[in-house]
């Protein structure tokens, strides 16, 4: 095998030097952004690293995946009378050769009362791979909603209560984004990052699951219906 040129070696390295610096630029520019519009609406960010993030949402699933967990350009404020966070979160899996780093754009809106996990995004072909061999989810009486989705819980009766006809028809029509419940928050994230428009949508979304809920699944979760 001859040897590689000195020149083609520099090329790369320079090459390689160009795509990191745009894409430092990018995400300083984009930090700037998510910046200006956070503090627009009174919001407060973080663009620091915050490591232990997953631990205060134990009950989402997307934060137990993986490992070397991370969350940046955290921002904390209220949308519409309820907590919210907004995040970019990693998670990486496996390990050498067969690492994988994995993104995600992340809504949380807290709510005022517990709620029981529930996970519900897109089907892909993968999910029907898994039924082949048993790994069924949750059908509803909706052919076209069991069909297009995939819905997890341990808790059939929180998921038939949660996701009605409404919930259905909503999530039919809504972003292609996965929702989940955890202990006492909703999540609604997607791969990659959000701009400022994205968590627009996605605050939205979270916000509409919220308002879906039925009353008496509030009442229930939070105690006074035994009053």
């Amino acid at each position: 095998m001859e040897p590689v040129p000195p020149i083609l070696i520099i090329i790369i390295f320079l090459a390689v030097g160009v795509g990191l610096f745009l894409a430092w630029q990018a995400d300083k520019k984009r930090r700037e952004e998510l910046l200006l519009w956070a503090t627009a609406r009174g919001w407060n960010m973080r663009p620091g690293k915050r490591r232990s993030l997953h631990r205060d949402f134990d009950g989402l699933k997307v934060f137990q995946k993986g490992h070397s967990r991370s969350a940046k350009n955290v921002i904390e404020g209220d949308f519409e009378g309820h907590p919210v966070t907004l995040l970019d979160y990693k998670y990486v899996t496996g390990h050498g050769k067969n690492r994988t780093t994995h993104n995600r754009g992340m809504v949380i809106l807290h709510c005022d009362f517990p709620t029981v996990p529930l996970f519900i995004r897109r089907e892909n072909p993968l999910d029907r791979v898994g039924e082949f061999f048993g790994a069924d989810d949750i059908d509803f009486e909706s052919a076209e909603f069991s069909r297009k989705f995939f819905v997890k819980s341990p808790d059939r009766k929180w998921a038939f209560d949660v996701v009605h006809t409404r919930t259905m028809e909503y999530l039919l029509k809504a972003p292609s984004f996965t929702v989940e419940f955890g202990f006492g928050e909703i999540a609604v994230y997607k791969t990659g990052k959000f701009d400022p428009d994205g968590y627009d949508r996605a605050l939205r979304m979270a916000r509409r699951m919220h308002d879906l809920i039925p009353d008496f699944v509030v009442r229930q979760m939070k105690g006074e219906d035994r009053k």
